[in-house]
């Protein structure tokens, strides 16, 4: 156990590219084969295991997954907040809290939806104790939202971003995730999701006595639109999903809805207003005393109002989308400090995520305005440089003169065109490790790494372009999720013809519907529907998740139809699911 104020990191004193380097002067290879940016392996020191003392009544466990777990010390017994990614990452973190005190964990609080998943392991923990649970309200609702109609999506830019298709060592092994060694903890061999949805909720600021302390909670949206902050003012501690070990990342190279800077300024200058003695993160070191959070928090700020500003100072002048990302960059002095620097995601990418927050995807350039289909553009480009020998060359004297933007730019349309060959993608893949190993940002290394990997055949992404649909995932929702979801599968080239209104009447659960008219299917409560589907939620689940066709549930009477067999038939044959088209 170390104290908050006795560990602290130095950045690097030398000056850093941004987005990637020119050239591969500071990439290395560590004792284990990984070859990255020195800094991003540096980074990694940040982020090792240790159970902090912060003060004399909390505890922080960094390192443990990709979030931190905090345990506070209250008159009535232990607060923890913040679960993780499993049962097993919670369970590691209540083992380390019990060499330092039996008392029963009464209380958890969620700082927002993403490390939520090991609450079943505190109930474990103390099976005779009540524990209350405390989150903001729509904590429940983005749970859903993203194991749902965008999963596919979700967690397909999860695997990309957080590496966890590389290897643990080696030239293409994962180094860190940025916020943390991991996404999971690799020691943890199962990964059990022990979510329980909070009991207590609240969508405004509060004030709540939680095991004998008051706790005043003020929602806080940073990376999640449920984000909060705790202030434990009799601790002089603050909790938060505000102040990260990296430059906030307002654009997540997985893909998530807009971050808006100007609503997260909210949140850090009330968090300064709060005048901490110790600031507790969801990810990275604690940090203590007034004046050191001060300093490095302001600085946090401003780096932030700094991407704003500045984005829209040169979007205002008609600047693109893609020259705002060159033209804009933070100042050297923000590499002073992890808390500023690029090891997440790049400031290239932010100020572009910022102009389409604010005005759009379109940015002005009139090649963006109606472009031609990616394939298409591919073969017309090759065609126009005088052939795919020729654009093989240009992009091979690209990457010997480390000149990888454009090299990325001519693989990319060698591996989009028709006739795309295996050595275009080494091309790419090659190109993609480059600048992988060059960059500081986790996000992007392991991206490009993902991608480079799927390119030359080491590991296939392909499954992760489909929508898979889990018997557990199916089970555990609601009947209306679970019919609803149907509507992102339909293809609307077998839906023109079709209007017919579907009951699906569920042995346990409550009725719902869905109406296929116009290309879309209409979620509805059922009532007055042409036909009436009765089956209990396993015969569905089964129909979903692969293991039974539409036609052998109802030659076995596993589902029955009230109303025309051939309609509902005709009707399923939409979704992009095989056991509904057979």
């Amino acid at each position: 156990c170390a104290s908050s104020r006795r560990i602290q990191f130095i950045v690097t004193k030398h000056k850093r590219a941004r987005s990637f380097e020119p050239n591969a002067d500071n990439t290395v290879t560590t004792e284990t084969g990984h070859v990255a940016h020195r800094d991003l392996v540096d980074h990694s020191r940040r982020l090792v295991k240790n159970f902090y003392k912060v003060g004399q009544h909390i505890w922080c466990l960094v390192g443990n997954g990709l979030s931190n777990q905090t345990f506070i010390d209250a008159p009535d017994g232990v607060i923890a907040i913040d679960t993780g990614e499993s049962n097993e990452e919670m369970r590691a973190a209540i083992a380390e809290l019990r060499f330092h005190t039996k008392k029963p964990i009464v209380a958890v609080l969620y700082t927002h939806f993403h490390y939520v998943a090991g609450t079943k392991a505190v109930l474990d923990d103390s099976p005779e104790t009540k524990v209350e649970i405390y989150g903001h309200s729509k904590i429940a609702y983005n749970r859903v939202r993203t194991a749902t109609e965008i999963a596919p999506s979700y967690s397909r830019g999860l695997v990309e971003q957080f590496a966890i298709t590389l290897p643990p060592d080696g030239p293409d092994g994962n180094v860190n995730v940025g916020l943390g060694r991991f996404y999971r903890n690799p020691e943890h061999k199962t990964q059990t999701n022990g979510f329980i949805k909070p009991v207590h909720t609240f969508d405004k600021p509060c004030t709540l006595k939680i095991a004998g302390l008051d706790v005043e909670v003020t929602p806080a949206p940073s990376d999640a639109d449920d984000s909060v902050t705790y202030w434990f003012k009799s601790l002089g501690c603050a909790v938060n999903n505000l102040v990260w070990p990296v430059l906030f990342n307002v654009f997540a190279i997985r893909g998530e809805e807009y971050r808006d800077p100007q609503i997260m300024l909210e949140g850090i200058d009330h968090l300064l207003s709060l005048n901490p003695t110790h600031l507790v993160g969801a990810h990275g070191m604690p940090i203590s005393g007034n004046a050191e959070i001060m300093r490095r928090v302001t600085r946090y700020r401003d780096s932030i109002q700094f991407l704003w500003d500045q984005t829209v100072r040169l979007t205002n002048r008609g600047y693109t989308s893609t020259e705002l990302g060159h033209e804009i960059r933070l100042p050297d002095f923000f590499d002073e400090d992890n808390l500023t620097s690029e090891f997440y995601g790049v400031t290239e990418h932010h100020v572009r995520q910022i102009r389409a927050g604010l005005l759009g995807w379109f940015d002005g350039d009139p090649a963006n305005l109606f472009p031609l289909p990616r394939e298409e553009h591919s073969n017309r480009m090759i065609t126009g440089f005088g052939g795919r020998d020729i654009v093989r060359q240009k992009a091979t004297e690209a990457i010997d003169s480390d000149d990888l933007r454009w090299a990325c730019e001519l693989s990319s349309w060698l591996v989009n065109s028709t006739e795309v060959e295996d050595l275009d993608k080494l091309l790419l893949a090659k190109t993609l490790r480059l600048i992988a190993q060059r960059t500081t940002a986790a996000n992007i290394r392991n991206w490009c790494l993902a991608r480079a990997r799927h390119l030359d055949g080491t590991f296939d992404l392909t499954r992760f372009n489909q929508h898979r649909l889990s018997r557990k995932q199916i089970l555990s929702s609601t009947s209306e999720n679970l019919v609803s979801i149907l509507r992102v599968l339909l293809a609307p080239e077998r839906a023109s013809e079709i209007d017919t209104h579907i009951c699906f009447s569920f042995t346990d659960r409550q009725q719902t519907g869905l109406h296929i008219r116009n290309c879309v299917a209409c979620p509805t409560d059922g009532n007055g529907s042409d036909i009436t589907v009765k089956c209990n939620i396993e015969t569905w689940a089964d129909i979903l998740a692969g293991d039974l066709a539409l036609s052998v549930a109802l030659s076995q009477n596993k589902l029955t139809v009230k109303g025309d067999t051939h309609e509902l038939k005709h009707a399923l044959q939409v979704f992009d699911i095989k056991n509904l088209q057979s």
